[in-house]
């Protein structure tokens, strides 16, 4: 690579703190942040919007469990990254099995999610949309059927502000 050849780059991280410093940089372009319907980044989205980055979303369904094909007697593979050895940042799965405490979350805002018509995903996935124009989820799939339900959630669009302000007040945030 030459002098002067980098066009645009990006990093990822969910500290705002660096995100402010990074997004100094003159070919800052995009921040990849963990950002869900459950789990919202405020203050990392908010550096995003003031500095015109693309906010690219991980773990847009909660590995998974914004699918809703998750349910409190689901056992992951032990090869499985959600499995009974999963890393110690997978909080949305704990001990081989999906976590209570995010399982009771996304019960609390299924009803709004798959208003509509949408699935679970789709729901989260608008709820994304409706969360910022700069949000660009990257959805992970397993099978073809799963990219055709993510592409068929653009026809439904965003959240309306209502449905927004009543996933706030359903989460306590």
């Amino acid at each position: 690579m030459t002098a002067g050849s980098t066009i645009a780059y990006g990093w990822s991280t969910d500290f705002a703190d660096r995100v402010e410093f990074f997004a100094g940089g003159a070919h800052c372009t995009a921040i990849q942040l963990q950002l869900n319907v459950l789990d919202d980044n405020p203050a990392v989205l908010a550096v995003c919007e003031e500095h015109n980055l693309a906010a690219i979303n991980r773990g847009p369904l909660a590995m998974g469990l914004l699918t809703g094909k998750y349910t409190p007697a689901t056992q992951p593979a032990g090869d499985d990254v959600r499995g009974v050895n999963s890393p110690q940042w997978m909080k949305y799965f704990q001990g081989g099995k999906p976590s209570p405490e995010w399982l009771a979350k996304m019960e609390a805002v299924r009803e709004i999610l798959t208003s509509n018509g949408r699935t679970l995903a789709q729901g989260a996935l608008a709820w994304l949309w409706a969360r910022s124009e700069r949000t660009i989820p990257i959805p992970g799939f397993r099978t073809v059927a799963q990219v055709e339900e993510n592409c068929r959630a653009m026809q439904f669009g965003p959240l309306t502000a209502g449905q927004m302000a009543e996933v706030e007040t359903l989460l306590g945030r």
